[in-house]
């Protein structure tokens, strides 16, 4: 049984505050930033965008979002996971998004991972419903970066927490007083307890 949520005071700042009325970070803050998702593809974006941010701003990655989707044919997790070289070359060649061998390496080996959830867990979903308690309790921030490198790649603590956060397995996303936390909580964000919001790192201007 998930604890009691506290009265959480107005924090005076953070992406509640800046991202409203933004044409790019208000979609995303008040359509998708905290809200739970099941849909294999959209769960593969969010992971490999929260990978490509590192290092550059969220806004970066908002103006780059529909070229990543183009580049990687619509984030479709048996797609990626099947790239070889020339997809390679292909994506470090392409301008209009983040030219990262790294991250383009990490996007492919982690589609190739959720191929094999799937099969353990019925999917990428399930996969996080299966480790959102560690014993008797939600699992905390440092659990899941723990199991996300185990797991995945390009996967530190920033990606990791920005990640699960985004999509309701953390809290912090809004504010308890932003209008869009009460829609989180309405859509079944997976957390139990009101933490206060803070800035969305580098989100840029």
């Amino acid at each position: 049984m998930h604890s009691s949520p506290q009265p959480v005071p107005a924090a005076p700042s953070g992406y509640c505050d800046s991202a409203p009325g933004h044409p790019l970070h208000g979609p995303y803050h008040d359509d998708e930033y905290g809200f739970p998702q099941r849909d294999e593809a959209v769960l593969f974006e969010r992971l490999v965008l929260e990978i490509n941010q590192a290092g550059l701003s969220w806004l970066t990655i908002l103006r780059k979002r529909e070229a990543f989707q183009q580049a990687y044919g619509g984030f479709e997790v048996d797609r990626v996971a099947a790239y070889g070289d020339a997809d390679r070359d292909r994506l470090l060649g392409d301008a209009a998004i983040i030219r990262n061998r790294l991250k383009i390496n990490a996007a492919i080996h982690n589609a190739q991972v959720i191929q094999r959830l799937r099969a353990s867990h019925g999917g990428f979903a399930h996969w996080l419903d299966a480790h959102l308690r560690d014993a008797d309790r939600l699992r905390d921030k440092a659990g899941w970066v723990t199991l996300f490198r185990q797991t995945f790649r390009f996967t530190g603590p920033e990606i990791t927490g920005e990640f699960l956060m985004s999509l309701g397995y953390l809290p912090g996303a809004h504010r308890s007083d932003c209008p869009v936390h009460a829609r989180t909580v309405a859509a079944g964000a997976p957390w139990g307890n009101e933490l206060p919001c803070t800035p969305r790192s580098g989100s840029g201007s």
